[in-house]
C-alpha cells in the first residue's frame, strides 16, 4: 500500500464517521473502498468493523441520559450482543473466503434497501410509541441475538435493524435509539477483540482510519441538524447498490 492508498482510507473514512452520525451507512462506503484498495473481501470488513469502533463510543455517550435507571436492561442486552457479536464474528473467520465473497453482494444490497427504508421504519415506529411497557418480550433478545450475530459477521446496516427490533419491542423510540447505540458498540467492541487476535488486519489501515472516523462522527454530529440526511441517504443507496452489483459480478 502507498502513502496515496492511506490518503483516500482516511479522507473515505472521515467521510463514512460524518454519515454514520448524519444518516448511517458509512460502511457501505469505507468496506467498498478497502476492496477497491487491494484488500480481499474478508480482510476488507475486518479492518472496516476495527476502523469505525471509535465511532461507536462518541454514540453512547451522546446517549448517557438515556441510559438512568436502564442497567438491567443494558446487562441482559450487552450479554446478548457479547454471545451473538462472538457467533459472527467466529462465522465469518471459520467459513471460507469463497462463501463470504459469494454472500456479501447480498448483504450489502440488503443494508442498502434497510437504509432506504430507514425513515419508513422510524416514522411507523414514532407512531405506535406507548412507552408503557414494563419487560422485554422473550422474541426480542431472540431477534437481537440474530441482529448481532450478522453484526459480528458483517454489520452493514446494523443500526436501521436494531432500531426497527428494539423500536418493536420496547415501544419508546427514543430509548431504541440510545440500546442501538448500546449493543452496536459491544458487537463491535467483540469483533475488534475477536479480529484483532485472530484475523488478518491490514492494521496500516486502521491506525489511519479509526482516528479519522472518529473525527468524522464528532464533525457529523456538529452538522447533523444542518444538513438534510434524505439526499444523503439517496447518494449512499445508490452506491451501495452500485457496489452490490459490482461485488457481485467480481465474484
Amino acid at each position: 500500500m502507498s502513502a496515496v492508498d492511506l490518503l483516500i482510507a482516511a479522507g473515505v473514512a472521515l467521510l463514512a464517521g460524518g454519515i454514520n452520525s448524519i444518516a448511517g451507512g458509512g460502511s457501505l462506503i469505507l468496506f467498498p473502498t478497502l476492496v477497491g484498495l487491494g484488500l480481499g473481501t474478508v480482510q476488507a470488513n475486518v479492518t472496516n468493523s476495527i476502523a469505525q469502533w471509535p465511532g461507536y463510543v462518541g454514540g453512547v455517550l451522546g446517549f448517557r441520559a438515556e441510559y438512568a435507571g436502564q442497567r438491567g436492561r443494558l446487562v441482559r442486552f450487552g450479554a446478548t450482543a457479547v454471545v451473538g457479536g462472538t457467533a459472527g464474528s467466529i462465522l465469518l473467520l471459520t467459513t471460507p473466503s469463497e462463501a463470504f465473497d459469494a454472500v456479501v453482494p447480498v448483504l450489502v444490497f440488503l443494508a442498502s434497501v434497510l437504509l432506504a427504508f430507514q425513515p419508513l421504519i422510524t416514522r411507523r415506529l414514532r407512531t405506535r410509541e406507548d412507552g408503557g411497557r414494563t419487560g422485554d418480550p422473550v422474541w426480542l433478545y431472540v431477534a437481537l441475538f440474530l441482529a448481532t450475530v450478522y453484526g459480528g459477521y458483517f454489520g452493514g446496516a446494523l443500526g436501521v435493524i436494531l432500531v426497527g427490533v428494539l423500536g418493536l419491542g420496547l415501544g419508546r423510540l427514543k430509548l431504541a435509539n440510545a440500546m442501538k447505540s448500546a449493543i452496536s458498540l459491544v458487537t463491535a467492541t467483540v469483533t475488534v477483540v475477536v479480529f484483532g487476535i485472530w484475523a488478518d488486519v491490514a492494521w496500516e489501515y486502521v491506525a489511519v482510519c479509526a482516528p479519522a472516523s472518529l473525527l468524522g462522527g464528532f464533525l457529523g454530529a456538529k452538522v447533523a441538524t444542518r444538513i438534510p440526511s434524505t439526499p444523503l441517504r439517496v447518494l449512499i443507496v445508490t452506491f451501495g447498490v452500485a457496489v452490490s452489483v459490482y461485488l457481485f459480478l467480481r465474484s
